[in-house]
């Protein structure tokens, strides 16, 4: 598919200006500007017509028009388009055998077409006649005939028919197809001349050469083709009735299409830009061009639209270059009044004192705001952040420090339409640098220093970790007032997200299969933090909302404001219980003591939403189920597993499956940490399970061994009974002690 517009521009009409894409998108694809109204997609083109496909599985990346596989090499606002097109080609060999390829273009986008002055069809060969066709409101074709005897006979440059022929094709082709024929199977000219080739491209990007006629020389060549495009289908004067959707935009004209089938826009005389953007068409400066506008000793002012000539005080004339010039009313420069003289210097010494002030003001301007992001830096734990750098060298490349304002354009200045997700830690949003990388910007919350050094733990846990399944940190920010950290954007949401869409009874589930690939993906990165890292890494905050999802949904375990490093000679550190209600281990929020138990647990939650399909904490559930964790345990205890279980992914095929994982999450959620798995003994039995599909299921009944785990048979507001041990503990005690929140419950 492609297309094209009817684009007559008057002699008078300025060059285009720059080209501009819609703020907020990206204004290149590899070598080729995007401007606006094209676009890569969404609201950066300004309809489906003008969408370009940037691929870029090329280096650099290649643009292609709408979903099409054919290339574009560059795009005007004077209303035209190039691509690249291939040639047909009809070749023969000394037994009379034919191999061809015939090329067609079709133009599936009304508001588009095929140059018809710029382009020309061109046949080359030496037994050769060729044709092209198609429709345009009633059927067309046209073609041309080439002959010679041999290669000697054809001049270079010459396309009058011996060994290259060229014609003209109609006016507002939107398709055409390319055939050729031979009279003699080329068998008068071979081995010279074995191929015919016809194609259609632009009159000026093409010379025939004899060395054409070769069939190594010509083979493979793509030639760029001229379209035309427009905007609509209606005049200009039909359009402006529609003022929302009008598509030219301030200081700019409409010009209407030869066939009054849509329309194009331009920026008045004395404006450049991109007529078709809001403030898109800018005043061009005439005083500060290359070239004075204005004649000798005249001042040059410039005005919205235009410039004048002001010839100096005491002359009279037309400044301009093609005026008449600045001359003295009275030759004799001595009977001047001597009052020109002092208003003369005195606007001089004005003005002067005036830039002065102007540039002075400038200077102190700029050493304030640099002093400003120097606070900044500070304020937001900058000189920490460089000293724990400087002690974790060679670790892996240096994180990436971003600048404000390049941060602030790649979220269109942080719009709420951009904002991904919000939590206890900040505000996530999505932004596109000036190289297209799609990343996620996270706004972080500081009010006390013990919360920027929360925000500098983040960097620095992020720093050292390298695995598959944990988002990855690529820069931060410090000279805003509230710090910013730069990740990979996850593109497909997070695993609260897919398994607890509430607003659509019909929308997708995740399957089994899924949800047990996940969980195994989410143990393997906790144990790598546990395990694998040179400072082992406890989460703290392991929960449906902290897990993304990818394209290929796998899974990417994020938001580490809340982890500790714990040092490998230390079994646990003491520090302020936080975390989110539901997920919590029963036994840090009693001690304070963070382990890498705590993880298990929190993790042992999140497999038993996946079992269920049931939020953590939800108050719409009677009192006995308003605790997921504590409903599920005591749905085990009484052989009621199958009744809990998302009747959406049971079945005979994976009941055992389910079990075997059910009676792993009630190992991690025990209240007792020492009694808890490990995190690479959750993981590995997670990967065991995964590949049993694979095998005979052997008969297994759930673990008969009973423990202690979160909330026994206690209620959410009193007393707590595991079975072995019991205590107290009420809300208003702990409000103080830690932060919790409420993810999905209400």
């Amino acid at each position: 598919m492609l297309f094209g517009v009817i684009f007559k521009a008057k002699a008078s009409t300025p060059a285009p200006a720059p080209d501009q894409a819609k703020p907020g998108c990206p204004n290149h694809c590899g070598d080729v500007m995007i401007p606006y109204p094209f676009g890569t997609g969404g609201d950066c083109n300004i309809t489906a017509e003008f969408f370009i496909t940037c691929n870029t599985s090329f280096t650099p990346n290649k643009p292609f028009v709408s979903t099409s596989n054919i290339e574009v090499i560059d795009i005007s606002l004077d209303g035209q388009l190039r691509i690249l097109s291939n040639a047909s080609n009809d070749c023969y060999n000394t037994s009379g055998y034919r191999r061809w390829s015939f090329f067609s273009l079709r133009l599936g986008l009304p508001g588009f077409s095929i140059n018809n002055t710029k382009n020309r069809f061109t046949a080359i060969g030496c037994d050769t006649y060729a044709r092209v066709d198609g429709f345009l409101g009633q059927r067309y074709a046209t073609g041309c005939l080439s002959l010679c005897s041999s290669i000697a006979d054809v001049a270079n440059g010459s396309c009058s028919g011996i060994g290259c022929c060229q014609t003209s094709i109609p006016k507002g082709v939107k398709s055409y197809n390319i055939t050729l024929e031979s009279y003699d199977n080329h068998a008068e000219v071979l081995p010279e001349n074995p191929c015919s080739y016809a194609f259609v491209a632009e009159s000026d990007n093409y010379t025939f050469s004899s060395t054409d006629l070769l069939f190594s020389n010509f083979r493979g060549r793509q030639f760029p083709v001229t379209l035309d495009w427009r905007i609509g289908n209606t005049s200009c004067n039909e359009a402006k009735m529609d003022s929302m959707n009008f598509g030219c935009k301030e200081n700019s004209d409409c010009f209407d299409s030869e066939d009054n089938s849509g329309y194009f826009c331009q920026c008045l005389q004395g404006y450049e830009g991109n007529p078709y953007l809001s403030n898109g068409c800018q005043d061009i400066n005439e005083c500060e061009t290359s070239m004075n506008p204005c004649n000798g000793t005249a001042s040059c002012i410039n005005l919205p639209g235009t410039y004048n000539c002001s010839c100096p005080v005491g002359y009279v004339g037309d400044g301009r270059k093609n005026g008449t010039g600045c001359s003295s009313p009275n030759k004799d420069q001595s009977n001047r009044s001597p009052l020109i003289d002092i208003a003369l210097g005195t606007s001089i010494g004005l003005l002067g004192l005036l830039l002065g002030i102007v540039f002075l003001y400038w200077l102190l301007r700029r050493k304030q705001i640099s002093k400003l992001r120097e606070e900044y830096f500070q304020q937001n734990g900058g000189i920490l952040l460089r000293e724990q750098l400087s002690r974790r060298q060679g670790h892996r490349e240096d994180v990436k420090v971003f600048a404000a304002e390049e941060l602030e354009k790649a979220t269109n200045n942080y719009h709420e339409s951009r904002i991904l997700g919000q939590g206890g830690q900040g505000t996530v949003y999505k932004g596109v640098l000036a190289d297209n990388r799609v990343v996620a910007i996270k706004k972080s919350i500081i009010g006390d220093p013990s919360q920027v050094e929360q925000f500098i733990n983040e960097i620095m846990v992020l720093y050292q970790i390298n695995h598959r399944n944990v988002v990855k940190l690529l820069g931060c920010c410090l000279e805003t007032q509230v710090p910013l950290l730069v990740y990979e954007y996850i593109t497909n949401g997070t695993l609260f997200q897919h398994l607890h869409n509430d607003a659509d009874d019909d929308a997708p589930y995740l399957p089994w299969e899924a949800r047990l690939r996940i969980a195994t993906e989410t143990a393997e990165a906790l144990s790598y933090l546990h395990s694998a890292a040179s400072v082992p890494i406890i989460h703290r905050d392991i929960k449906l909302a902290n897990i993304l999802l990818d394209e290929n949904y796998i899974a990417k375990v994020s938001d580490f404001g809340a982890s500790r490093l714990i040092p490998s000679d230390e079994a646990h550190v003491t520090t302020i219980v936080q975390g989110t209600f539901g997920y919590l281990d029963p036994e840090y929020m009693l001690t304070s003591l963070l382990t890498e138990k705590s993880d298990v647990y929190s993790f042992g939650v999140v497999l038993i939403e996946l079992l269920t399909g049931q939020k953590a904490v939800c108050f719409k559930r009677s009192e006995e189920k308003r605790v997921l964790a504590m409903y599920f345990v005591s749905s085990m205890k009484e052989d009621r597993l199958l009744d809990v279980l998302d009747h959406r992914v049971l079945n005979n095929e994976n009941v055992e499956q389910l079990k075997e994982v059910a009676g792993l999450a009630r190992r991690c959620v025990r209240v007792k940490g020492e009694e808890r798995p490990t995190m690479k003994e959750v993981a590995h039995e997670l990967a065991g399970l995964q590949a049993m599909p694979k095998h005979p299921w052997s008969e297994s009944k759930l673990m008969g061994e009973e423990a202690e785990y979160l909330l026994g048979v206690g209620d959410l507001n009193g007393s707590y009974d595991d079975g072995a041990t019991s205590s107290s503990m009420g809300y208003d005690s702990i409000n103080n002690k830690f932060t919790f929140e409420l993810d999905g419950a209400r």
